[in-house]
């Protein structure tokens, strides 16, 4: 079956994504570039190089803008999906959802109305389990944005490897959040993953850290090989 990803550049989607390439056709990456930071449905931060990393990747990008207005929002997702199908041809769509009943219920409305089948493959991962296995898999991600105690400053631009997310997995048992980041207390951005033909190198990036809420801003990146 020909799949489109629904693609934000963090670690859901493009270990969702490789989940699909291991078992049906990826046609295209999927991205909504919303213009709202804090937007109800979409991944923001750094979502702009997701182009890079379907470059990296070898994949198409079908990429659509959006205000990022409640509920509105659903139908920029509508808008890029069809855009995909003409394009590309998909017979459904791959999300990186895990924990979130607003997303999941959104995107597969969608693909009812537009005759796609939903895959969800992460869907209610042990997300302690989850973590480790993005990390064993060869996936190289950093922490691009936080928005919760206990994390601070440092924490931003942090590559997340056993040692870290074993921090993350003990931060979770001691303040009860997500080991996986899957409540938003934390966001990434993948800079390389098995399915990338190169990888990201990051040259300069600037920190946004203010109260309990930070980004980490790629500013400059380039595609090296691996």
């Amino acid at each position: 079956m020909n799949l489109g990803v629904l693609f934000s550049g963090g670690k859901d989607s493009a270990f969702a994504c490789r989940q699909a390439l291991e078992k049906e056709e990826v046609g295209c990456l999927i991205t909504v570039l919303s213009g709202n930071p804090e937007s109800y449905l979409f991944h923001t931060p750094n979502i702009s190089l997701t182009g890079l990393q379907a470059e990296a990747a070898g994949l198409p990008l079908v990429s659509v803008e959006s205000e990022g207005v409640e509920e509105a929002e659903v139908a920029d997702l509508s808008r890029a999906i069809a855009r995909a199908v003409r394009e590309h041809g998909i017979e459904g769509v791959v999300t990186g959802a895990i924990h979130s009943v607003y997303q999941a219920t959104r995107i597969q409305r969608v693909c009812h109305e537009l005759g796609l089948w939903c895959f969800n493959p992460l869907w209610l991962r042990d997300q302690e389990e989850y973590l480790e296995d993005v990390v064993s898999s060869g996936f190289g991600f950093l922490i691009s944005g936080v928005s919760a105690a206990p994390f601070d400053e440092a924490w931003l631009g942090r590559k997340v490897d056993r040692e870290t997310a074993g921090e993350l997995k003990a931060m979770a048992r001691r303040y009860r959040m997500n080991p996986a980041g899957e409540g938003g207390e934390y966001e990434t951005f993948v800079f390389d993953a098995p399915f990338f033909r190169k990888r990201i190198e990051v040259l300069r990036a600037s920190k946004d850290y203010h109260g309990d809420h930070g980004i980490f801003r790629i500013e400059e990146a380039r595609l090296v090989p691996k």
